[in-house]
Order: C-alpha cells, then sequence, then structure tokens
C-alpha cells in the first residue's frame, strides 16, 4: 500500500510543504481547496460560484489519484459569513446530491485571500466493487 501525493503545481504546495490530495490504498484525502486558479479567483463575491470551482477542482485531484466524486464520503465546508450557507449548500447539492457524503458548514474569520469567501475538504475511499 504506497503513498501518492498529487499535486495541482501550485506555488504554496511546495513553500507549505502540502499535497493537493494524498492517496494511500483505497483512501484519499483533498486539502483544503478554493476557487483559485492559474488565471485567478473564480466567482468574486459570489459564494455559490466558488463553491462549483472549488469542487472543480477537488473533481480534478480526485480523478489525478484514480477516483471521482462518487467517492466521496465527507466534505468540510468552511464560509468566511455563514448567512451564505445556502448558497454553498445548492452548489454542494448540486454536484453531490445521489452521493450524499458526511459534511459539516462552520464559520472562520477569514481564509489566505480576503476574496475567497469559501474552502472545501474532501476525503474519498475507492469502492471495491
Amino acid at each position: 500500500m504506497g503513498r501518492q501525493n498529487i499535486s495541482t503545481g501550485g506555488p504554496w504546495e511546495a513553500k507549505l510543504g502540502y499535497s493537493r490530495a494524498v492517496r494511500v490504498g483505497a483512501s484519499i484525502s483533498v486539502s483544503g481547496s478554493t476557487a483559485m486558479t492559474q488565471s485567478g479567483l473564480v466567482g468574486k463575491g459570489d459564494p455559490y460560484a466558488q463553491t462549483i470551482q472549488t469542487l472543480k477542482t477537488i473533481e480534478a485531484a480526485l480523478q489525478q489519484a484514480g477516483a471521482s466524486l462518487t467517492d466521496v464520503v465527507r466534505t468540510r465546508m468552511f464560509l468566511t459569513n455563514i448567512d451564505q450557507w445556502q448558497e454553498v449548500g445548492r452548489a454542494h447539492g448540486e454536484i453531490f446530491g445521489t452521493v450524499r457524503p458526511a459534511t459539516t458548514i462552520v464559520e472562520v474569520k477569514r481564509l489566505i485571500d480576503p476574496e475567497m469567501l469559501v474552502e472545501i475538504e474532501a476525503d474519498a475511499i475507492i469502492s471495491q466493487g
């Protein structure tokens, strides 16, 4: 059971010493992800759009690890304004409606960039059958 580190090549991964995702056996943990892309932040001021992009980032990391969104068993959502939970929840529900992972939504004081409204972590287990 080897370890596979998944990288997006972002500058913070090397500076902070982390991987976008780590797979060990059938288990995959995806680091806190945001709507930041190579082109900049997607959905400035829009928690729904940021959540959709964040989940696309998570999906890409899962695919690199040999998994998909259907393998996700848990998500953790960190919002800078808990009053936006319905918009974030709507996006999460559209993506995970039939998967229905265990989840948590909490408010945090701020994220690393003040324009980021949501950060999401995900855990997945690749099904054996």
